[in-house]
């Protein structure tokens, strides 16, 4: 700390300093923030005002800066210094929320004063990041597990980038289940026709690049390391070293013997890749069936035993639309038109989803004279005549119809591996000492286990209750819970060819940014600049392993000794580790429980004959905090009794933080974060599920500080909720007045 020295910069630009006192504010930080440098500017983020900090910094030995402006969201290019810095939001969290007029003055300086307290409190425990010195990257090359049209474009993707890539594949030949097709659903205009695969092409041009190496007929023994230095085994004995992985391992067809009730495993009933083998046999000549009649009718049943019980009435087999089989029917039931346009060919339906080409695919085949029945299929019976039993929706009656041949959609179900709660059930006991379960855990490893991770938190990628990896559309697309491990195609969820391919090129970008990220000691998204990394004081570890089990991304394992053992190159800096900790004694460099602890003691609490409450507001950076910048920018106001501090994660929140605020006097605790459950919004996947769980546990701790249970309140908050925040807020703010002051006033 000898070293180190402090200073305070107050921006009046963008209306500041037109409302605020900004002597004030530099007196709160040379006297109460003990900055040795403090000045202000009229325009802090312009040429002259980001001279005058690099100026300091090189020639006043400045070491830890606080810049009270605009927040910490903005002008985030300008405020980059190679010094530790902390953000206190006067723009757009006091100026532009608090209502104008002499009424709000007062209020709206002490809030604007506390905040220069809370900059200047927290970068006094702030460390400047310098990346891990014993950072082990040593590969750049991408692992893509999957030879199929997903796999193939994420190799050819990243190889065209530069990268090397080593492409795996357990079969003898690439191109996976595109490989059996006649055609596909046309990509591009005017989706009049089927076009063809152009998988062999593919193949081609990827046995044939520079960069890629493929290996057919291998599968992946075990795989250990970290984003930048993965080893991974394959079968033969091979070995190699990996910075990135993208697992593309497809999909494999609904089990039609599942399906009895559509005729499922009866003869002269096929699922879509069934149709696919009949045609190929047939060559363009006239389609037969098994048993060497020609097909003359033809019956598609769409949704088979999908979207749950409104799919067919054929129960909840998959309660998911898989997205391409729509429009793979209609291009099957061209097969037959073209063959023969005086095949009778009807497709069956509740509805037709086609997306990417409008109506056009759909127009073209009924043009051909396909026919399109919007109907719910009871029964069908396979044989030598098939019978569909169904009710047409638009007659609103029961009917049926025979059919040479019957095709049904069946859906997609991802290769994805281990499912890792079934995992966790079995190890749980094989640690216990369960000999059995010891070895149920390697059959269910050896058996399904796709990338065999050497991972404390299981053999594969964490998957959704339907068996996709997790991979969250909005929040991550291609994440998965483990870091620099991506998923594409149809294991990451259902999707055609054209979507596969995109999502390839997609998930082979993530792969090289993950590298370059890892390789220049920065996390990954979503906090991709971040060179901060947990560090733990062991001597005050507990070995509870509550770290170790929270962290959503396998990225805490132990050492020999039973203390946590972290791996920087897996983690996402998401703090998660830090709020699980009961002895807090997990912390990073530029976010600890002091940095945070420090901004919430720095807040002036006064008394309770002041009647103006404190209310601690602890927002998730990406979502929460956000929300209350917009709320700003739009000019919505809310009350000035609140103190935001914006929090990597709403799991990274320590209860101890909750305690000192209680204990300081503050009125009341409000903590906003993402959307938790099956659909979450977390960017940090379980964060904020956990901040829920472990805030539902602190009622005891209420109940000893004799306070209502009101005093701690958990809201989910979207990106767009602005207005709704500030509502929050404000309806907070008066339940706490009805409920009057804390009575920990004057004991903090």
């Amino acid at each position: 700390m000898a070293d180190n020295k402090f200073a305070a910069y107050i921006c009046s630009g963008c209306g500041i300093g037109d409302v605020l006192n900004i002597g004030a504010l530099e007196k709160i930080a040379t006297k109460e923030g003990k900055m040795a440098v403090v000045k202000s500017h009229p325009f802090l983020c312009s040429t002259d005002g980001v001279e005058l900090i690099k100026n300091d910094i090189a020639n006043e030995g400045v070491t830890h800066l606080c810049i009270a402006a605009c927040s910490r969201r903005a002008k985030t290019e300008a405020f980059v210094f190679p010094a530790a810095v902390s953000r206190a939001n006067l723009r757009e969290g006091v100026i532009w929320v608090v209502a104008e007029g002499s009424a709000h003055d007062e209020v709206r300086q002490e809030m604007a004063e506390d905040y220069v307290r809370m900059g200047c409190a927290e970068v006094k425990r702030m460390i400047l990041p310098q990346g891990n010195p014993d950072n082990k990257a040593e590969s750049k090359r991408i692992l893509v597990v999957g030879g199929g049209i997903t796999g193939m474009t994420a190799a050819l993707a990243a190889a065209e980038a530069g990268y090397e890539v080593l492409l795996v594949e357990k079969t003898s030949t690439l191109g996976g289940f595109a490989r059996h097709l006649v055609k596909r659903v046309p990509f591009n205009a005017p989706h009049a026709e089927p076009q063809p695969t152009g998988v062999e092409e593919l193949a081609a041009k990827v046995s044939g690049h520079a960069k890629i190496k493929v290996l057919l007929n291998s599968t992946i023994d075990e795989t250990s390391g970290a984003p930048g230095r993965f080893k991974v085994k394959f079968t033969g004995g091979a070995e190699e070293t990996v910075g990135a992985i993208v697992q593309a391992t497809g999909f494999t067809l609904y089990d039609l013997a599942k399906l009895p009730e559509l005729g499922g495993g009866q003869a002269n009933v096929t699922d879509q890749a069934g149709l696919e083998s009949l045609v190929k046999t047939a060559n363009g000549q006239a389609i037969q069936r098994t048993d060497g009649k020609a097909v003359k009718s033809v019956v598609f049943v769409q949704c088979a035993g999908q979207r749950g019980t409104g799919g067919n009435g054929s129960g909840a087999h998959l309660e998911y639309c898989s997205g391409h089989c729509c429009a793979t029917s209609i291009k099957q039931a061209m097969y037959f038109k073209d063959q023969n346009p005086d095949i009778d060919t009807v497709v069956l339906y509740q509805d037709l989803r086609v997306p990417g080409m409008g109506e056009d695919f759909y127009r073209s085949a009924q043009q051909k004279g396909v026919i399109f029945t919007k109907a719910k299929v009871a029964k069908v019976t396979g044989g030598t005549d098939c019978q569909v039993e169904f009710r047409d929706l638009i007659l609103d009656e029961d009917t049926a119809t025979t059919a040479d041949l019957v095709v049904l959609a069946t859906g997609q179900v991802p290769n994805a591996g281990v499912n890792l709660d079934e995992w966790t059930a079995i190890n749980t006991l094989a640690e216990g000492g369960d000999e059995a379960a010891k070895t149920q855990r390697t059959t269910l490893v050896d058996a399904n286990s796709v990338l065999k991770l050497n991972y404390r938190q299981g053999p594969d990628i964490p998957q959704f209750k339907y068996g996709f990896a997790d991979s969250h559309f909005i929040c991550f697309p291609y994440e998965t819970r483990r870091t620099a491990i991506y998923s594409a195609g149809p294991s990451r969820r259902p999707m055609d060819m054209f979507q596969a391919q995109e999502d390839a090129t997609g998930a082979a970008l993530k792969a090289i940014q993950a590298i370059e990220n890892v390789t220049n000691k920065r996390a990954s998204h979503p906090r991709a600049w971040d060179l901060s990394f947990p560090k733990a004081r062991l001597e005050g570890c507990t070995q509870c392993k509550r770290c170790t089990v929270e962290c959503p991304f396998g990225a805490i394992d132990e050492d020999e000794r039973r203390f946590p053992l972290f791996n920087e190159e897996r983690c996402r800096r998401c703090g998660t580790c830090m709020g699980a900790c009961p002895v807090r004694v997990i912390s990073f460099e530029n976010y600890s429980c002091d940095t945070v602890g420090m901004q919430i003691k720095a807040v002036e609490v006064p008394d309770e004959f002041s009647e103006k409450p404190r209310i601690l507001i602890l927002a998730c950076e990406n979502d929460a905090y956000p929300a209350l910048d917009m709320a700003g920018l739009q000019r919505t106001t809310y009350s000035a009794f609140v103190r935001a501090i914006p929090v990597r994660c709403l799991g990274s929140v320590n209860t101890i933080w909750i305690t000192d605020a209680l204990n300081s006097g503050y009125d009341g605790v409000m903590m906003m974060g993402c959307k938790k459950g099956d659909d979450y919004q977390c960017h940090f996947v379980k964060g904020s599920e956990l901040a829920f769980y472990r805030t539902s546990k602190i009622g005891d701790t209420l109940k000893q500080l004799s306070l209502e249970m009101e005093r701690v309140v958990t809201h989910e908050v979207a990106i767009t909720d602005s207005n709704k925040v500030a509502k929050m807020i404000d309806d907070y703010v008066a339940l706490l007045t009805a409920l009057g002051p804390s009575p920990m006033k004057g004991f903090g």
